[in-house]
């Protein structure tokens, strides 16, 4: 909040009293109820919103105040643990120069001449769950329990006994009496999103994020419900130790804690000075899509626990530690309105008009509503102050709405009856989640549009200089259907906005060299639904030619691979629809011409017989639809996930959690350049 401070102390008081009952109830959402109605971003605002009140006018604080606690009572129904040394909170940095002045102040207490350059800093993903300690006996687990209030806490023994990852007895020797290990227990992303769609099945509630789902978990009182979530733990610290000796710094007491068989982070590492600092945090932040499990930020830490000692701690948190965020991956917006878009084959997605806001390193103003039971599951209004999330290149969404701040005369959102663009009627069937314009390309301009631009399209007929932009203007006036593309002349181009005589003379360039291309990507490129780019190829790789195609049975298709009742019913209504079988033909009388067998394209041996194969990253030689045609040429399979029964992986540019998973379950795992050197006498062939 960038709202100055009141300039005098009855103003700021009532402001402070507002900010106390708004942050307590969220606590109570959050910790209790285990509903937050807010994401975290909004809810450090109000913190340091309160916190700068507090600075302002030091009698405003009192042993009240939620700036002075670290969270929230524990729930009634476990039993208290006292923490024997408080589980601190940290203090947060939002920008590089809030990590300077964190760095500027380590240096003055701690007396450094040179600054702190080369001061040995501890750094490590901020992990977005719930802390928990956990307390071993002669190398036995007999205590663990949650941070609750920094001081007492809930006694989740029994819980925490289910996670696999922790263990009962820790292994080797040398370990403390007493030792106290804290961490952070989370859900991973695989098996959040696996336990949602299971949840969603069965009709029960859903988690809006791991970090709920994961304290959610740890809040049941049958352990067997606890042990049916994957949960997961990290340990990023040591508590109360008695009757033993650590080492002398966090990153090698970490590494002592690893050697006695508690799982710390794999991504921590120790470096020194702040630039080290921020470069850690940069190329975290590059991977965090990537990572398995959900983090908002880094936590670094003075490394010598002896300077940690010197440097001490305020009443909430530590001075030698600090947490820098990265940008909120969810907001708080207003839904200004609720549009429908049209896309290629009429189907209607309603898209929410937001009140711009920053989330995710992006403005966004526009978020998917997916369709219409989603929309009507959520129920999101028109007024609502909804949370919204974006994460990475992904779509911004819409996660749920905030219902205390639902306007009184909102009203529910309904499906349309006639299409927004042509006016066809609006049909749902009971067998799909979305609905669909009945219009078809010939009547609706936004099937035509999003049906001209996916023919055109790089994994299609692959039409350079055919963008966007310029296939609104055409689809307008000169471009109706697929074929009318080929009928184009440089005249006509040069015609229409921004586009000059040498560029409408590169199109039409483009689009002739167009005329010759492979059966696969002719029928990627005439939009048949179902049929994706890897299934397009294999109906032109079992079949052959067009023809054949056009006349197969069900019975014909069902003997291709991934081809299904739904998908051969696709196929055999494509083509038996006069209209859509006229685009067809109407293609190749323009001209639009294939080899007649791509089968006879690839070489055929037994490289990967009876192997399982995944392709993940970016290959730089061959597409991976390319590369997954020649291992399904040579023996193998294709697959999409990696699991126990993965023979290999073969790991691109910017491989991601796919590689770190193959590498867990112990896959073999090829680059490039190792598959490329195992089918290289088939390439040349």
């Amino acid at each position: 909040m960038n709202t100055p401070v009141p300039d005098n102390i009855e103003a700021a008081r009532a402001e402070a009293e507002e900010l106390h009952e708004a942050i307590n109830g969220h606590n109570h959402r959050y910790y209790v109820l285990d509903e937050p109605s807010i994401p975290d971003a909004e809810y450090d605002r109000l913190m340091q919103r309160l916190l700068a009140l507090e600075q302002a006018y030091p009698e405003l604080v009192s042993a009240e105040s939620p700036t002075q606690r670290v969270g929230a009572k524990p729930i009634s129904q476990f039993a208290e643990v006292r923490h024997e040394l408080p589980m601190l909170s940290l203090d947060n940095a939002f920008s590089d120069e809030d990590m300077e002045k964190f760095f500027g102040r380590l240096a003055d207490r701690l007396e450094l001449e040179a600054g702190s350059e080369g001061l040995s800093i501890s750094a490590e993903p901020k992990m977005d769950g719930a802390a928990v300690s956990i307390t071993y006996e002669e190398g036995r687990l007999i205590r663990a329990a949650t941070r609750g209030d920094g001081t007492v806490g809930e006694d989740i023994t029994h819980n925490v006994r289910t996670i696999q990852s922790v263990p009962l007895k820790l292994r080797g020797t040398g370990y403390p009496r007493i030792l106290e290990i804290r961490g952070e227990v989370f859900m991973p992303k695989a098996g959040f999103h696996a336990f949602n769609e299971n949840a969603e099945a069965r009709g029960e509630k859903t988690f809006v994020n791991p970090r709920n789902a994961a304290a959610g978990s740890l809040r049941q009182l049958d352990p067997k419900l606890t042990a049916a979530r994957p949960l997961d733990m990290y340990g990023y610290a040591v508590g109360h130790v008695e009757g033993g000796v650590l080492p002398d710094s966090h990153s090698e007491i970490m590494e002592k804690i690893r050697e006695w068989g508690f799982p710390v982070n794999p991504d921590a590492r120790t470096v020194a000075g702040i630039e080290n600092c921020r470069q850690y945090f940069v190329d975290l932040g590059e991977r965090r899509d990537a990572l398995p499990y959900e983090i908002d930020g880094v936590v670094y830490k003075v490394d010598k626990l002896a300077l940690q000692i010197e440097l001490g701690q305020v009443s909430r948190a530590p001075r030698w530690a600090i947490a820098r965020k990265y940008p909120a991956q969810e907001e708080l917006t207003v839904v200004e309105g609720i549009d429908w878009q049209v896309g290629r084959t009429g189907a209607l997605t309603p898209v929410a008009r937001l009140e711009p806001v920053f989330v995710g390193g992006v403005t966004v103003s526009n978020a998917t509503l997916h369709n219409i039971e989603e929309l009507q599951r959520k129920d999101i209004r028109a007024g609502d102050t909804v949370i919204v999330r974006r994460a990475g290149d992904v779509i911004p969404e819409v996660v749920s709405f905030v219902p205390e701040r639902r306007p009184s005369d909102s009203n529910r959102t309904e499906l349309p009856t006639e299409c927004p663009v042509c006016a066809s009627p609006v049909r749902k069937t009971d067998d799909e989640a979305v609905a669909r314009c009945t219009g078809g390309p010939v009547i609706c301009r936004a099937q035509r549009v999003e049906a001209l631009k996916h023919f055109v399209s790089r994994k299609a007929l692959d039409i350079e200089g055919l963008g966007s932009k310029l296939i609104e203007q055409l689809a307008d006036d000169l471009v109706h259907k697929p074929g009318d593309i080929f009928r184009l002349d440089a005249e006509q181009l040069a015609g229409l906005d921004r586009m000059g005589k040498k560029s409408a003379e590169n199109v039409i360039s483009s689009i002739e060299k167009s005329k010759s291309t492979t059966l696969g990507r002719f029928l990627f490129g005439l939009g048949i639904r179902e049929v994706g780019e890897t299934t397009a190829q294999n109906l032109a790789a079992h079949f052959g030619g067009l023809d054949p195609i056009r006349n197969a049975t069900e019975q014909d298709l069902l003997a291709v691979e991934d081809v299904g009742e739904v998908v051969a019913g696709r196929i055999i209504g494509f083509f038996a629809d006069p209209e859509l079988s006229g685009v067809v033909d109407d293609l190749l009388a323009a001209g639009v011409e294939f080899e007649a067998n791509d089968a006879n394209q690839l070489p055929v041996g037994e490289v990967f017989a009876g192997k399982t194969v995944v392709l993940t990253g970016t290959l730089s030689q061959m597409t991976r639809s390319e590369a997954g045609a020649l291992v399904k040429r040579l023996g193998g399979k294709v697959s999409g996930s990696v699991s126990a029964k993965t023979s290999l992986l073969v790991a691109g540019d910017k491989a991601g959690s796919k590689l770190q998973k193959a590498q867990n379950l112990g896959v073999a795992v090829w680059s490039e350049q190792d598959f490329i050197d195992a089918v290289g006498d088939f390439l040349t062939t």
